[in-house]
């Protein structure tokens, strides 16, 4: 098995499914990272996540909890303070950056506080964005703690005050639209792995993510060492400073035109998509890195109490 832990890991229990909005993608990946657990030769245990979950775990007796949930309540450090209270070491970060990295709010003020660009925001209400632009168009309306792009409104100039979906929380963060090409970074421990250059028809949205040719990435990035470089320290220093362990990756925008200064910071993904042609298993294979291997890296590098 991979790794430098010395704990002896052989039973890992994948959790997958849950009840957010991104469900579906994640039972893919949780597939994906139990079968490649498998060929890495551990015994794996698959568990679509409810609220029986505790009870699932003290029968199933893990050694580690791969965590391959996606949206609220499996990456905003719910599931991860289960995982604290029964002590069983889990990979990904802990409650606290889980928590920091989906209230996109709150990890704005982190970001701002370490240095880093972002573009202006605010949080605001449904019915004040619906009664008028509450920032200069364009810009974009989005959940504050959602993922995978759900419930995203873009607001162009000329338009008129967005509608909002029922679905929508009474609370929303609306932003500036920051223009330019869409670039990513994966961070695997301490350590920025390269840029992916994300080639859409359009906005990356939903669709542009998950579907098949939806978009094309382009690794590594074509890039001036400079822009390349900021953002591979960019996405360490967002790492470090919402406190996340494992792997993670952060995603920009980038104005040519404007040079350095045209790099945005977006976001930081705790637990990113995990199949073997997601964004961060892209890049790790690009570096050498098997399927297989990164996700018993994976396990090797799980941990709780922190």
């Amino acid at each position: 098995m991979a790794g430098g832990s010395s704990r002896a890991v052989s039973k890992v229990a994948v959790l997958m499914g849950g009840p957010s909005a991104e469900r579906e993608v994640s039972l893919v990946s949780g597939r994906a990272c139990a079968a490649a657990l498998r060929e890495a030769g551990y015994q794996v245990i698959e568990v679509d996540c409810g609220p029986d979950l505790p009870a699932r775990l003290a029968e199933i007796k893990p050694d580690v909890a791969f965590n391959a949930l996606h949206g609220r309540w499996g990456e905003d450090g719910c599931v991860q303070g289960i995982l604290e209270w029964l002590h069983i070491p889990y990979t990904h970060s802990g409650v606290l950056a889980s928590a920091l990295a989906m209230d996109k709010a709150k990890a704005k003020e982190v970001y701002v506080a370490a240095g880093l660009p972002i573009v202006a925001s605010r949080l605001a209400t449904r019915d004040e964005v619906q009664a008028g632009h509450v920032l200069p168009p364009p810009y974009v309306v989005k959940p504050n703690n959602e993922g995978s792009s759900v419930g995203v409104y873009i607001v162009h100039p000329g338009s008129n005050a967005p509608r909002l979906a029922e679905t929508m929380p009474e609370v929303v963060l609306v932003e500036t639209y920051a223009p330019g090409r869409e670039l990513t970074v994966t961070v695997m421990g301490d350590r920025a792995l390269c840029v992916t250059d994300i080639i859409t028809e359009g906005w990356y949205d939903f669709d542009a993510k998950y579907k098949t040719g939806g978009s094309r990435h382009v690794l590594p990035a074509e890039l001036p060492q400079e822009i390349t470089d900021a953002c591979l320290d960019y996405a360490l220093r967002a790492h470090r400073a919402l406190g996340c362990r494992g792997v993670s990756r952060t995603d920009f925008r980038w104005d040519e035109g404007r040079g350095l200064a045209g790099l945005i910071l977006l976001e930081t993904n705790t637990q990113p998509g995990m199949t073997p042609t997601s964004l961060a298993p892209e890049q790790a294979a690009f570096l050498g890195m098997s399927f297989p291997e990164l996700c018993a890296w994976m396990v090797e590098d799980a941990s709780c109490n922190r």
